[in-house]
């Protein structure tokens, strides 16, 4: 007994499964009772606002203007892939009136469900014709200049298209069917959405002030939107583009939703806590206070786990969506301000704005 035992204690330790001989209890762990240790920290030219898994062995950051790229990981190995300038040819790719190079300024990324392109957003860009640039204080009425999206062709890392979006666009979400690629506009208050099919901007959807985080139901049917600059998320109906709404609290910021479809999650920026919703019966399941400046979050493949960054605690925090109770806070770094879960790894990356890259192990 007393091996069988040690072996039980081994086997639980790796997060195996595992039946003791003459006793057919199943042992594993769900990610809220593993805990984060970090593995490696990664730098060089780099000052990412976010981090995000492609879920199939690619991590990309994306630099914002202070680099000028975008940045690509091996997963798996955590090593770097390539360095993608942020500069395109507008004119070359179909947007006559500009001329000349112009400089992006990264912001968040998205992967296509079949894993053929990502895109990110640009902050603003650089380059002749374009004189007003963004501010995080602003209205539709600033007339700061529209932004474009950029989309990375993954065989080859080029970018090969890029679509007209608003002032300062901030997230980047694609339905899980493929058809459409939405864009938060912080500044012009409004989504954007793009058909991949026609590619083309198909709608402008009203938001309100400062739209900002956007998680797609599984099966494409409805998207969720942040108001950030108010206290609702809007539900919007993918098949007609009508909205409704989720009382959510002040400040939502980043949102993602259950494996099931079940739940929201949310991070209420100025109060530093998360919250829970309960989608089918329109309520909240409780609220955790995780730190000053609750930014960005994510959620574990099995759904058990959030990771949450406190841009002003510099900390990473992690949540177990059962209890809604803090597990695990690490000091970080200064300004941590995206995170990813990478779901073929089992690993963490959380973005430091002040120039590199935390990857924890969860074990």
């Amino acid at each position: 007994m007393v091996k069988k035992f040690i072996a039980a204690l081994f086997l639980m330790s790796l997060a195996i499964p595992y039946a003791i001989a003459d006793e057919p209890t199943l042992i594993s762990f769900t990610n809220d009772q593993m805990k984060m240790k970090l593995i490696k920290t990664i730098t060089g030219k780099i000052s990412p606002k976010s981090v995000k898994s492609s879920g199939n062995g690619i991590v990309s950051a994306h630099n914002m203007m202070y680099s000028h790229s975008v940045t690509f990981y091996d997963s798996n190995t955590l090593k770097l892939i390539k360095t993608l300038p942020d500069s395109v040819d507008l004119n070359k790719l179909g947007f006559k009136k500009y001329s000349g190079l112009y400089r992006g300024a990264p912001v968040e990324g998205a992967y296509s469900p079949d894993g053929k392109y990502m895109y990110f957003t640009n902050y603003a860009m650089y380059g002749k014709g374009q004189n007003k640039e963004g501010h995080d204080v602003c209205s539709p009425s600033s007339g700061y200049d529209t932004s474009f999206l950029s989309r990375v062709r993954l065989s080859d890392y080029t970018i090969d298209a890029v679509y007209p979006v608003g002032a300062v666009p901030k997230v980047v979400a694609t339905t899980p069917d493929g058809k459409y690629v939405l864009v938060s506009n912080w500044c012009s208050y409004t989504v954007t959405v793009i058909s991949t099919e026609l590619q083309k901007v198909v709608k402008s959807i009203k938001i309100g002030r400062y739209p900002r985080g956007i998680a797609i139901s599984q099966d494409s049917t409805y998207a969720y939107v942040a108001e950030m600059g108010g206290n609702r998320i809007h539900r919007i109906d993918l098949s007609d583009f009508s909205e409704s709404y989720i009382p959510i609290g002040s400040n939502p910021r980043a949102v993602v939703l259950s494996p099931d479809n079940t739940k929201l999650y949310a991070t209420l920026n100025a109060s530093g806590k998360v919250i829970a919703w309960d989608l089918a019966n329109n309520k909240s399941l409780g609220t955790v206070t995780t730190g000053k400046a609750a930014r960005s979050l994510d959620i574990s493949s099995d759904g058990s786990a959030l990771f949450v960054v406190n841009f002003f605690s510099g900390t990473v925090s992690k949540v177990s969506t059962k209890t809604m109770k803090t597990t695990q806070t690490i000091k970080v770094c200064n300004e941590p301000i995206g995170v990813t879960f990478d779901n073929q790894t089992g690993r963490t990356w959380v973005a430091c704005y002040g120039g590199s890259i935390k990857v924890f192990s969860n074990q």
